[in-house]
C-alpha cells in the first residue's frame, strides 16, 4: 500500500527523523493518521531490530516534545508485515489546534498540517485563526461549582478606583461561561471560596523547622493578594549598613521585583489544577511558586523578554482595572533588572521565582542583635504599653503625650520600621479605623526584656 494523507513511512527510528513534525501534521489534520515505522517510502518492509526500546523512544519524544499534551491522542503498538517487527503510530486528531513541536513553539517552524503525502509547515495566519478558535479549559469556560456568588469585596475595591460596578459587572468583566452560567473566574473573584493561598516561614535554609503559617484564603483573590502584599512588605524589612562615608538602607528583597512577582504569581497561575500559589520564607531567601508551565506557545526567550500570554485573561484585566499590574509584560523585565534569569525555575507543572535575601532573615520568634541595637528608650516605652490592639489616641494617652507629630517620629515609626510593630489595617494606612499591635517579634522582644506596666 503506498503513502496517502493518511499513511506515512519511515524506514528506521533515529535521532534524525523528525518525528514529531509527522505527529503533528496529523494531529492538525482532521482525520488524524498512521505512521510506519520499518517500512520505507516505496513500501517495501524492512522491519526494526528492538521495537520494544524503539516503543519506548516513540512513546518518549511525542510525550515531551510536542505541546499541548498529546497524551490519549496516541497509541504505538507492534505489528508484523511479511514476518518482520514493525511498529504502528496511531495518531487521532486534537481537538486543541494548533499543535506544535516545543522547541519552535507556536510558529511555522513548530506547526505543521498535512496536506496530499507530506507534512507542510502551518501557515501563520492558520496557526492564530486556530489559536483563537481553540477549545481550551480555561477558567472562563469552566462552571463555577457554585452560583449563589456574591461580590461585595469586589465592588470596593473597584468603587476605590472610582470604577462602580454596574448590573452587567458580571458579563463585562468575562465572569460568565458562554452559556451564562458564572464560571471560575468568577468563583475566584467571589467572597467566599475554597481557595487557600499560604505563606509559610522556616528558621532555617530547609522547610524541616516551620516556624509561622499563615493562611489567606476563601476570600475573594484580590483581598488575598492584597493580604500577601501587606505581609511580605512587613517581612521585607530595611537594613541599616554604615560605613566611613554613608548611612546606606537597603531592603531584605528588591520591592519592585518582589510586587511583580507576587502578582504575576497569582495571575498566570493555573487554576485549574485547583493549587493557588505558594509563598515561602527561609532565612537566606523567598520562593514563590505558582502551578503550570510556561503558557502553550511561548518559549523561555520569548518569556524573558517579557511577551505577554496571559494564562487568565479575565484575572488579568481585573488586576489591571485595580492598578495591581501596570502594563502587560512589564513584570518579568523589571524582575529580571535585579535578580537575572537565574532566579526562574522552570518544571512541568510549576513555575518558581527564588530571591536570595540581603542578609539573613530574622524568624518571627527571634529579635536580631542589630534590631535590639535601635531599639530606643522610647520605642521601649511603647511596647510597655501595648497589651492589644490600640489607636493612635489611646497610645499617646498610655505614654502621656500630648504632641502627635513626637509620638510618631520617636515612638510609633521606629517601632514599625523595626518590625516590632504593626499596622489592623496596612493597606490604608491612613483610616480612621486604624489601630496598631505588637507583631510576634515586638511580643519577643517585650518579654525578653520585660517590658511591662
Amino acid at each position: 500500500m503506498p503513502e496517502t494523507n493518511r499513511i506515512e513511512y519511515k524506514a528506521h527510528l533515529t535521532k534524525e527523523l523528525d518525528l514529531e513534525k509527522e505527529v503533528v501534521a496529523f494531529l492538525n489534520y482532521h482525520e488524524g493518521g498512521l505512521i510506519y515505522i520499518g517500512i520505507d517510502k516505496n513500501g517495501n518492509v524492512l522491519g526494526v531490530t528492538d521495537s520494544d526500546a524503539d516503543m519506548l523512544k516513540i512513546k518518549d519524544r511525542i510525550k515531551n516534545n510536542i505541546a499541548p499534551s498529546a497524551m490519549g491522542l496516541f497509541d504505538v503498538v507492534a505489528d508484523k508485515k511479511e514476518g518482520k517487527d514493525i511498529i504502528k503510530i496511531i495518531v487521532a486528531s486534537g481537538s486543541e489546534k494548533p499543535y506544535f513541536k516545543k522547541k519552535y513553539g507556536m510558529t511555522e517552524k513548530g506547526s505543521y498540517l498535512r496536506i496530499g503525502t507530506s507534512a507542510e509547515p502551518m501557515p501563520q495566519k492558520m496557526i492564530e485563526k486556530l489559536f483563537a478558535s481553540r477549545t481550551r479549559n480555561s477558567i472562563g469556560k469552566i462552571k463555577a461549582n457554585r452560583q449563589d456568588l456574591s461580590f461585595e469585596q469586589l465592588r470596593i475595591y473597584f468603587e476605590e478606583k472610582r470604577k462602580p460596578l454596574n448590573k452587567q459587572f458580571k458579563k463585562n468583566l468575562e465572569l460568565l461561561t458562554p452559556e451564562g452560567d458564572l464560571n471560575y473566574a468568577a468563583y475566584l473573584l467571589a467572597d467566599e471560596n475554597n481557595i487557600s493561598v499560604k505563606l509559610a516561614k522556616y528558621k532555617s535554609k530547609t522547610r524541616v523547622d516551620l516556624a509561622e503559617s499563615n493562611e489567606y484564603g476563601y476570600v475573594s483573590l484580590i483581598k488575598a493578594t492584597k493580604s500577601v502584599l501587606d505581609k511580605i512588605e512587613l517581612e521585607n524589612r530595611t537594613i541599616t549598613k554604615i560605613t566611613s562615608k554613608e548611612r546606606k538602607e537597603i531592603r531584605l528583597w528588591n520591592d519592585i521585583a518582589l510586587r511583580e512577582a507576587i502578582i504575576n504569581a497569582f495571575v498566570h497561575n493555573d487554576y485549574t489544577r485547583e493549587i493557588a500559589p505558594k509563598f515561602e520564607i527561609f532565612q537566606d531567601r523567598i520562593e514563590i511558586t505558582s502551578a503550570g508551565a510556561l503558557p502553550e506557545g511561548l518559549s523561555e526567550s520569548e518569556f524573558f523578554e517579557g511577551y505577554s500570554v496571559p494564562r487568565n485573561k479575565e484575572l488579568m484585566r481585573i488586576f489591571k482595572d485595580l492598578d495591581l499590574v501596570e502594563q502587560l509584560g512589564s513584570g518579568i523585565p523589571r524582575i529580571l533588572e535585579t535578580y537575572g534569569k537565574d532566579c526562574f525555575q522552570f518544571s512541568a507543572n510549576f513555575l518558581r521565582m527564588v530571591f536570595p535575601s540581603a542578609e539573613q532573615v530574622y524568624t518571627t520568634d527571634q529579635v536580631t542583635d542589630q534590631v535590639t541595637d535601635q531599639v530606643t528608650d522610647q520605642v521601649k516605652k511603647l511596647l510597655s504599653v501595648m497589651k492589644n490592639e490600640h489607636n493612635r489616641s489611646e497610645l499617646m494617652g498610655l505614654l502621656k503625650l500630648s504632641h502627635n507629630h513626637t509620638f510618631r517620629k520617636n515612638y510609633l515609626h521606629p517601632a514599625i520600621k523595626l518590625g516590632l510593630v504593626e499596622l489592623t489595617i496596612p493597606d490604608k494606612p491612613k483610616s480612621s479605623r486604624q489601630q496598631y499591635r505588637l507583631t510576634r517579634s515586638g511580643q519577643t522582644f517585650r518579654n525578653e526584656n520585660e517590658l511591662f506596666e
